[in-house]
């Protein structure tokens, strides 16, 4: 039997509709189905050349453009289109908000099928580029080569790269020379590690054949202008890895926290490693009302340090405090919105699956000087029971910031039979929140909604929702 063919079948004078899931777009093909395609913006016409043939969809690229959308702009990244990072970076940003809000309502609308109030206008962020404070790359031997170079018959020499995956694939690094996403040093840092390993030939990592001596580089930025650069090492080369970093100190002297890891597993993650301090203190400081929070390099602290006030703010002000009330923060992760709003609380309990990050709160609490915030270790669904509550109170308030999947059933049942009078749901993804909001619905009113895009020029935003008690 022969392959089964998979026609590439062009459909002409398409045009793009709508901005759809993961920052690809939406078109209609003539058979009805859906199309979906990247590097578009709603309002488009195309012509679409398709590579993926499904029952319910198509998935294509465009091939030739016969109007541009006015909602389009010129990006302003070189590596746009290659990189997978900021796939939005065409679309005007006011339109990335409309469709950001859009998103959250037709989720919320849609799959949880409750009535819900008219939205507060969602909040863009101040800065559109520049604004994250933590980014990580990776080093290879064998960069990803543009179509333009592979159709040029020219020596390509150096392979070498220092920059993001490509997207869908895993073993190949796109070299970036400028990214717009993190402030500098941060371009001028991992452009100057680059242009030292190439000089004093230092491998760069295979991740096929696992060799090479560079895996990966994260830099931290602080809003106190604390910066923090970790660089994960394949193996142990004292003398090469020791001037490497010897030379980054000699060049960026404001460096606050300079530390590596050896880590010649597998993967890639850091976070079953030592990581060792080299020079400084193993933390950086970021503040945000006064507060100030360390974070070390397996912290997890919002990417967007300006806009996470921001989030939090709205989150301290839906949850409505007068200062008598007892408060449960539930995914506390290092206790920021639960120091955050201790001030306008009687008391704060949070509570966090990872110890790490919950010693880290505790750190952070003794160094704010507040006394009315305790955390606890333990998996949420587990450590959130009756007797979890008879020992600590029943709360007024729980705010409730979950990852991507939402909340486990059992927390939610037990919320429901806690029965607060207001709940605060922080969410970075609104189709799980639409979810757990179903199964609040006939206890709970949707009383407040407001979006917060935190990730300008990508589909990304949160979204935080006041429930009261019905």
């Amino acid at each position: 039997m022969g392959r089964k063919k998979t026609d590439k079948i062009v459909f002409e004078n398409i045009k793009v509709l709508d901005a759809g899931a993961k920052g690809v777009s939406v078109a209609k093909a003539p058979d009805g189905k859906v199309i979906f395609i990247p590097n578009v913006v709603p309002g488009d016409v195309v012509d679409i050349q398709t590579f993926k043939k499904r029952k319910a969809y198509y998935e294509g690229k465009a091939i030739a453009f016969h109007e541009f959308s006015t909602d389009r702009v010129e990006p302003v990244c070189q590596h746009f289109g290659a990189c997978g990072g900021c796939k939005w970076q065409n679309m005007a940003y006011e339109k990335q908000l409309f469709y950001k809000n859009n998103e959250v309502f037709n989720h919320l609308k849609r799959i949880g099928k409750i009535e819900l109030p008219d939205f507060e206008p969602i909040l863009g962020s101040e800065k559109q580029f520049f604004y994250r404070n933590k980014m990580e790359f990776s080093f290879s031997n064998a960069r990803w080569l543009t179509e333009k170079e592979i159709e040029s018959d020219e020596d390509l020499g150096n392979r070498n790269a220092l920059g993001f995956h490509i997207p869908k694939m895993w073993d190949k690094i796109l070299d970036i020379t400028e990214c717009h996403l993190q402030e500098d040093p941060s371009n001028a840092i991992r452009n100057s590690i680059r242009d030292y390993a190439n000089e004093h030939g230092l491998a760069f990592f295979n991740p096929r054949s696992h060799e090479g001596l560079l895996r990966t580089l994260m830099i931290r930025t602080a809003s106190t202008g604390e910066i923090m650069v970790l660089i994960q090492f394949f193996e142990e080369n004292k003398e090469q890895r020791e001037a490497l970093l010897n030379f980054l100190l000699e060049k960026f002297p404001n460096i606050k926290s300079l530390q590596y890891v050896i880590n010649s597993k597998p993967n890639d993650t850091i976070y079953d490693q030592d990581v060792i301090l080299f020079h400084g203190r193993d933390y950086i400081l970021e503040e945000m009302e006064g507060l100030k929070f360390s974070i070390n390099a397996k912290s997890f602290y919002q990417t967007n340090s300006d806009q996470a006030y921001e989030l939090y703010k709205i989150t301290r002000d839906f949850a409505g405090l007068t200062g008598n009330e007892l408060v449960y923060d539930l995914y506390t992760g290092t206790g920021t919105i639960a120091q955050f709003v201790s001030k306008k609380a009687g008391k704060v309990i949070g509570v966090e699956a990872v110890p790490e990050a919950i010693a880290d709160a505790k750190e952070n609490a003794k160094r704010n000087n507040i006394t009315n915030c305790e955390f606890f270790v333990g998996d949420m669904k587990v450590v959130f029971n009756e007797a979890f509550i008879a020992q600590h109170g029943k709360p007024d308030v729980i705010i409730t910031d979950p990852p991507r999947d939402g909340m486990h059933k059992d927390v939610i049942e037990q919320i429901l039979k806690i029965a607060p009078k207001r709940v605060v749901y922080v969410s970075c993804n609104s189709a799980t929140q639409a979810r757990d909001l179903a199964l609040m619905d006939e206890f709970y009113k949707v009383a407040k909604v407001r979006p917060v895009d935190m990730f300008p020029q990508t589909h990304h935003v949160e979204n935080v929702v006041l429930l009261e008690k019905r």
